[in-house]
């Protein structure tokens, strides 16, 4: 199963960082917070990866071609030019950089993403959020329920999306709600094929009436997670973020 990540958005938010690089690329432990999603999700035997990209995406593209002489120690043969690489231990991912454009929102990359996924069953979530969902546990708790998506519904900060239940039905799905019983979109989605079908165009939010309407048609289950997640959107993230890296309390990581 391939696992779609958004990494294509402007990170306005962030510009402290982003001026310079994609949000996805700025680093945790010196890893780019798409590395620490990444490896959640291999950690889970999922290791088949769309990246979506946009905005500055060509650092990212860099990044995973120049990963295999990152990780490892290298001999030059300066006259030659050649170039060999031993004592690497490097992951087992296959990472397809899909330029999905510079301004498509959320919804449009999800839907281009689609031809790398083709008719399965497929995994999406953000480049910028990292948590200790156990993603096994989430696919099989999509399997159950026979709908087109499941979204991973969290409790942190009010500021976020809200998702209203009735049972793990999602009754109503709103982006920015004034108040609601606490759980939020958290990413980790799972989707079947036919949720494609809900986006129409390039500046589709699929936060908006993609998800609105899975809801309505009664086709949005919630995953409740009540563990650890945090989305990095400000320069406080990042700062909480490598505190509890550095202090061995990142949560999230489930590796060695």
């Amino acid at each position: 199963m391939k696992v779609v990540i958004l990494c294509g958005g402007f990170g306005t938010r962030l510009q402290e960082e982003t001026d310079v690089r994609p949000k996805p690329m700025v680093e945790i432990g010196r890893k780019p917070i798409l590395w620490h999603i990444m490896k959640g999700y291999a950690t889970h035997g999922f290791k088949d990866f769309v990246i979506a990209l946009g905005y500055k995406g060509e650092i990212i593209k860099e990044y995973f071609v120049n990963y295999r002489h990152q990780v490892g120690d290298m001999t030059i043969r300066l006259k030659s030019g050649d170039i060999s690489v031993s004592n690497n231990e490097c992951e087992d991912w296959t990472v397809h950089l899909m330029d999905t454009g510079l301004h498509t929102k959320t919804g449009g990359r999800v839907k281009q993403s689609a031809q790398y996924v083709g008719h399965e069953a497929f995994m999406m979530t953000y480049g910028d959020g990292v948590s200790n969902v156990n993603i096994q546990h989430l696919l099989e708790f999509h399997r159950s329920h026979g709908r087109l998506a499941t979204v991973t519904a969290v409790r942190p900060p009010a500021r976020f999306g809200g998702i209203s239940l009735d049972g793990d039905r999602v009754v109503r799905f709103e982006e920015k709600p004034q108040m609601g019983d606490g759980w939020i979109n958290g990413g980790f989605f799972v989707f079947e094929p036919g949720v494609v079908q809900y986006i129409e165009k390039d500046d589709t939010i699929f936060e908006r009436e993609p998800l609105e309407r899975l809801a309505d048609d009664g086709q949005l289950i919630a995953y409740r997670h009540e563990g650890f997640w945090q989305c990095m959107d400000t320069l406080r993230d990042v700062r909480l973020l490598e505190t509890l890296w550095q202090q061995g309390q990142a949560v999230w990581k489930n590796w060695e």
